[in-house]
């Protein structure tokens, strides 16, 4: 009995132990993606995997240039991946590195997607063209690389700003990720798509081509027309209503969230739409 609860504990142990890593490992992951820090990462694996086979294949030369680069990989980590540490180490001293309540990613949303959508319908009544990229589970980094780097708590009048005629950031796209708006005047792939309207313009045509190389929602303002569009997966929806982008922004930005609030939230979004 006791060598059978000790083994019981023991894998217990274990088992939270392993799990513990691979929680943090996730969250140290979701916090460096869609940054540069992602392709050092892939960069540090592909060291590790040349170094796994210098060992197997005996190749003494490689094996040296490789185990010096581990050697000093700590430090080199240290100081290239600077701004993402910190980012994580004040996440831990706010305590949302490893929890977040429903309630507070519930209002995170819902001002997020009424600073976005006041912002669209305030420029779509006075015909200001706007090209606006949301992130989700696939980085757009390198996209955001393109353009002039801001890191600005989102809002209804930073994001119209950002848009007004004659200034220096008006044009090109704006990349929000979550609460924040990470670069303003960037560029985004064109669709090539033969399927476009050839009276749409520059920025529909970015904003189909970035939506087909990532999971991302753009939404665009027409300066011609004063029309709102949104798209998705390659498909492009236009002159859309501000209950429609609400209700399109929410049931896409909200689907990995279960809880009762915000299911009646989204249901009363679908009756009022």
């Amino acid at each position: 009995m006791l060598d059978g609860g000790f083994d019981f504990f023991n894998l217990l142990r274990i088992g939270v132990d392993i799990a513990l890593v691979w929680y943090v490992l996730y969250k140290l992951i979701m916090i460096v993606r869609g940054t540069k820090a992602i392709q050092l990462l892939k960069g540090i694996f592909v060291v590790i995997v040349v170094w796994l086979l210098s060992i197997i294949f005996d190749l003494q030369t490689i094996q040296w240039v490789t185990n010096q680069a581990i050697l000093w990989g700590f430090l080199v980590i240290i100081i290239l991946f600077q701004p993402e540490l910190r980012r994580a180490l004040e996440q831990l001293g706010r305590g949302s590195l490893f929890t977040r309540g429903s309630k507070s990613e519930e209002e995170l949303l819902e001002k997020m997607i009424d600073s976005i959508v006041n912002s669209c319908t305030y420029m779509a009544k006075r015909r200001i063209g706007a090209l606006i990229t949301i992130e989700r589970e696939t980085g757009v980094g390198e996209y955001a690389e393109t353009g002039i780097h801001i890191n600005g708590q989102l809002s209804h009048q930073l994001l119209t700003n950002i848009f007004t005629p004659n200034t220096p950031l008006h044009d090109g796209a704006v990349i929000i990720k979550e609460d924040t708006i990470v670069a303003a005047a960037c560029y985004l792939p064109l669709s090539e798509s033969a399927f476009i309207s050839k009276e749409l313009g520059t920025r529909h045509r970015a904003a189909v081509g970035v939506s087909e190389v990532t999971d991302a929602l753009t939404i665009v303002v027409s300066e011609e027309t004063g029309n709102i569009a949104f798209t998705k997966n390659g498909e492009l929806r236009r002159e859309l209503t501000e209950g429609e982008l609400r209700k399109l922004l929410l049931d896409n930005l909200s689907q990995n969230m279960k809880t009762p609030e915000m299911k009646s939230r989204k249901e009363g979004g679908e009756t009022n739409g």
